[in-house]
Parts: C-alpha cells; structure tokens; sequence
C-alpha cells in the first residue's frame, strides 16, 4: 500500500469520527469483495514538513489531529573496502510513525522583510 493510500484511508476514518472535514466532492472505492460504496472525499490532512513545503506554518499550540505509520526511504551509500564511495546506492524502506494536521491547524508563512 502506497502512502497515499494510507493517508486517504486514515482521513477517510478522521472524516467518518468528525475530526476533519470533507472537500464535498465524492468517489467509488471497491472493497476487497468488489462491493461498490460512494465515500466522501476528505479535506487534506499533511505532516508539518509536507505543510511547510507547501507554504503553511502549523498554528503554534495546535496538536496533530492523527499519528500513524506510512512509509519511509532510507538511501545508504556503498563504499569499498578502503572506504570510497561506490556509485551505487541502495534504498531501505521502513515504516515511520507520521504526526498529521488538517488545513485548520495551519495558516500561510508571513513573508520576512
């Protein structure tokens, strides 16, 4: 599982509890039996790195609406035996527990002067 599928799974569970709110558009998921279900679609929810890349300071005081694991990539450098680096690289995936905001909990970075 990806992890945007994830995060829409989580925000589909935030969303059903009334922790976050929904964009009001809709979707059709399958279940793993082939059922078909119109599930609202919910409002964004990011980590504070993924808000501030995206221009959004997280509100001080504000305490993330959910924490769960999605996936991690850890690249590791090879080196011979003497200790140079060699030019491959490798990726070892592992799973992080992520804190998550809603688009409450934040407002746009003030630009410096």
């Amino acid at each position: 599982m990806t992890n945007e599928m994830i995060i829409l799974w989580e925000s589909v569970g935030l969303m059903e509890q009334g922790l976050i709110g929904t964009t009001g558009r809709q979707f059709v998921v399958k279940d793993k039996d082939g059922n078909e279900r119109v599930v609202m679609e919910p409002e964004p929810i990011h980590t504070f790195a993924r808000w501030k890349d995206m221009g959004y300071s997280v509100r001080k005081g504000e305490k993330a609406i959910a924490s769960f694991l999605i996936w991690k990539g850890a690249e590791k450098h090879a080196t011979d035996k003497d200790g140079n680096e060699l030019p491959e690289t490798t990726v070892r995936m592992f799973m992080k527990r992520s804190s998550f905001f809603s688009a409450k909990q934040v407002e746009p970075l003030r630009a410096r002067s």
